[in-house]
């Protein structure tokens, strides 16, 4: 199981890599893992639009369970990984690549300091495997 460093994380296994005010949103090796082999994703933003923190952006759906993915932090929608729709199979094979979900500008840089670091997220997930 993958938790790169460079990635914060969230309780509810997104991730989110950000550089300055851009950010990049997708799910975790963990989740893809719990969930098995993702058959559906749906992005339900789109370019332009407005991220409020908590609210539901993405549904993930796999032959064992559907789920939702959760904004972490507010901002403004970028762009969209399109691609994604026709290739769910990507979040297992590369969670933290072409499975990318959103890039967005973060309204609040510091909603960030509320996300967790690799070594408090790998914690986390094995705490939950007990």
């Amino acid at each position: 199981m993958e938790f790169p460093s460079d990635l914060k994380y969230t309780a509810t296994d997104e991730w989110i890599r950000a550089e300055g005010k851009k950010a990049v949103l997708g799910v975790t090796d963990y989740a893809q893992d719990q969930l098995s082999d993702i058959v559906f994703v749906e992005i339900l933003v789109g370019p332009g639009d407005t991220l409020d923190k908590g609210k539901a952006i993405v549904t993930v759906e796999s032959v064992k369970a559907a789920a939702e993915v959760y904004s972490p932090v507010s901002g403004k929608v970028g762009r969209v990984n399109d691609e994604l729709a026709g290739n769910p199979e990507w979040i297992n094979a590369e969670p933290f690549g072409k499975a990318w979900m959103i890039e967005f500008e973060l309204s609040d840089p510091a909603e960030l300091n509320g996300l967790m670091d690799a070594s408090a997220y790998q914690q986390h997930c094995e705490e939950r495997s007990h």
